[in-house]
């Protein structure tokens, strides 16, 4: 079967990663094909899927400019804008301007000062990293060290990225952080994941830190929370999303938004044994009808 579905990773993958593995095998009309990889005549498919695409934080610029080239030549998903906006965590600004709870941020742009009551405002004990990152690369936490979290900034303003700064939630360390997943708009199982900060982290891959995660029952209000946000999804303007991962944090007042994941999640198909079944069915109906 001539392969009509671009699965896009990187070429600094050198395997499949788990997701992939269980998703291709359902999918044979779908092949594994890198975004970095200039040989690639993206107008051959039918849709490109951006799944494991983790070094894209270290060329941003060429991400987002293959993204709009690909988008020229097929129906890339997630789309364009929803990845221009994902990409930069300051989107978290535009969930709370539209109600939504999340962890209380500040952001500090190149040549800006971290503002005098930041540090106090937010609580001693500080998360700082970069707004455009993933698999936890240049995050940070900081325990009652002010210094250690400014000179932290000042790296990142080195290296000309945004840095932002955030209270660490201590909840997250009993209850962990949850991932809700979603395919083709509608809720698919949910993932329990253990703090990674505030222990030692390993990096096997080189790409992102490892996880724990298991499988887990998401509570009503972390539903609510996520169904909500999804659903306000296309009215902030990111229709046709082909998955979406909320990310939550516990707090006693409730569920609050860590990261909304719409550009390259990991999905944890494995947790679930129908979940690499409806995601290989949620992928194929995007396929134009013959």
């Amino acid at each position: 079967m001539t392969a009509r579905i671009a699965i896009v990773t990187t070429l600094e993958m050198s395997v499949p990663d788990a997701d992939e593995d269980l998703l291709l095998p359902l999918l044979p009309e779908a092949a594994l094909v890198a975004w970095d990889d200039p040989a690639v005549e993206w107008a051959a498919f039918d849709v490109a899927i951006l799944r494991s695409t983790w070094n894209y934080h270290d060329h941003l610029d060429a991400f987002r400019a293959w993204a709009r080239r690909a988008s020229s030549v097929t129906r890339l998903l997630n789309p364009v804008p929803t990845l221009e906006w994902n990409t930069d965590k300051r989107y978290l600004a535009d969930l709370a301007a539209a109600g939504f709870p999340v962890v209380p941020t500040t952001f500090v742009a190149p040549g800006e000062a971290v503002p005098d009551d930041a540090v106090v405002g937010l609580g001693a004990h500080l998360v700082v990293k970069p707004s455009v990152g993933a698999g936890s690369n240049g995050a940070r936490l900081f325990d009652g060290d002010p210094d250690g979290a400014a000179a932290h900034v000042a790296a990142l303003h080195a290296q000309g990225k945004v840095a932002m700064l955030q209270p660490y939630l201590a909840e997250v360390d009993t209850a962990g952080e949850t991932a809700l997943i979603y395919l083709g708009g509608r809720f698919s199982h949910a993932a329990r994941k253990a703090a990674i900060l505030s222990r030692d982290m390993s990096w096997e891959t080189g790409l992102y830190a490892d996880e724990k995660v298991v499988a887990t029952t998401a509570t009503p209000a972390e539903r609510d929370l996520a169904d909500r946000i999804v659903a306000a999804l296309p009215g902030l303007g990111h229709p046709d999303l082909a998955y979406a991962r909320i990310d939550l944090l516990p707090t006693p007042p409730g569920p609050v938004v860590l990261e909304l994941e719409l550009t390259e999640p990991s999905l944890f198909l494995g947790l679930d044994p129908e979940a690499p079944a409806r995601a290989a069915a949620t992928f194929r109906a995007l396929l134009p009808l013959p």
